[in-house]
Order: structure tokens, then sequence, then C-alpha cells
């Protein structure tokens, strides 16, 4: 589909026989959409193919902070984020082809230079990908709740998942998440609270921080009487 953008497969070979906490998705995508990765992303898009990163090669920074973010959408929470915080690095990683190119654009069009679009399983980045202690952060926003309790193994966050993730954080960084789900909020906030190396940051569930920006999801989660929890946890 884009032969100078996101592979459908950047695993390839790589791929292993696991429960998957999310659907590849090309979707529909704009005019301008494709035209942002047809310019963009051969300088900010990054495979997630197993190959090992340089962070600070990718960020054109060797002391750029950079955090990990699973799952972005349509990237607008992203872009402001990144626009309100310029000195940190935001490797964003999806596999929803429209979203890649929204984002790609809005990087473009507000000047930003910390945004890196990831394509693929962000299992394979943490897993394969970036050496110990390289994050400052991990970032995941209203991932899929999987509702159904036969399900819920598909669910992100879960021991083995921060079993990967927390080697690669340096001391002081931020594990920040956050759903509209009640149940899975709970779920969350069990696995984070009995995570080695990790400390909550408040008494239970964090109060909603400003700097996280309110989404269109979000306020449609919010009109329907959902509850958002939002969880901050440090690495030690």
């Amino acid at each position: 589909m884009f032969p100078s953008g996101p592979a459908p497969d950047p695993a390839g070979s790589r791929a292993e026989h696991r429960i998957r906490s999310f659907h590849a998705r090309r979707g529909r995508v704009t005019h301008a959409q494709a035209a942002a990765i047809g310019r963009h992303w051969a300088r900010w898009g990054v495979e997630l193919d197993g190959t090992p990163l340089d962070l600070p090669a990718l960020f054109g920074s060797p002391d750029m902070p950079v955090v990990v973010e699973i799952g972005f959408g349509m990237g607008d929470a992203t872009a402001r984020m990144a626009a309100a915080d310029p000195s940190t690095g935001i490797l964003a990683v999806d596999v929803h082809t429209p979203g890649q190119g929204n984002l790609l654009a809005l990087a473009d069009s507000l000047g930003l230079t910390n945004v890196r679009v990831a394509n693929g399983d962000a299992i394979v980045l943490l897993r394969d990908m970036l050496p110990p202690a390289s994050l400052s952060g991990l970032r995941v926003y209203f991932p899929d709740p999987w509702p159904k309790a036969k399900h819920h193994k598909r669910r992100l966050i879960q021991p083995s998942f921060l079993a990967l993730v927390t080697p690669l954080l340096r001391p002081g960084a931020v594990v920040h998440c956050a759903t509209d789900w009640e149940p899975y909020a709970d779920q969350m906030l069990d696995v984070l609270t009995e995570a080695p190396g990790l400390v909550n940051r408040h008494e239970g569930f964090a109060p909603r921080p400003d700097f996280r920006p309110m989404t269109k999801f979000e306020r449609q989660g919010l009109a329907k009487g959902h509850v958002v929890r939002d969880l901050l946890f440090t690495r030690v």
C-alpha cells in the first residue's frame, strides 16, 4: 500500500505464537494522511522489526529523555504533549495506518522534532529493540479493555508485560496508564502495585494530571458516564 511507508508485518520471521493484545488495522487513509506518510515516513518512521534501536541517533540527541507511548490513536494528544515538552522524545507506537499518517501530519504542521512514529508490535520493541535503562517513561492511554472475561488474557497491562518494561526504565522513570473501563482500572492498579521495581506515586488512583490532554475518545466516554482513572508509578 505504501512502498516507502509502514510495512504490513515489520517483524516478519520474528512473529511468534502468543496472545495478541491488538488487531493490526490499515483502515481508510485520507489523502492528507497518505501524503504525510509519503513525505515523512523515511525520516520519522520506525519499523518494529526486531533490529536494536539507537535512541540517541533516532532522536538526534545524546541527552534527550525518551518515553514510549503505546496506542496513540489519531495522535492528537501525542502531538499536544510533544509540543508542550519539546525536550522529551516520544516514540509513539501503533498499528493503525490512518493514525500514523495523522500524527506525522500533525508533527509536520506543528514543527515538532521530538516525535517518532513506530509501526508494529510493541512487544517486539520492548523485548528485542531497546537496551536496559534507556527509557524515561511509558504511556499507555485507553488501551483496549477486552471487556469479556474470556478475553481478559488479551489485556496489555499484565505481569508479563511489566516484566519486559521495568528493566528498560531508568530510575525515576514514570509509567502512566489511563482507562475509562473501571474493571480494567482495578486490574491495572493491582498489577502495577505488585510489579517489582515500581512504586505508586499516589494512594490508589492518581488525580487526572494536567499534562495529559483530553481527547475526543475520553470526552465520549465521559458523556456515556464512564469514570476515567489515571495511574502513575515510578521506577525505583
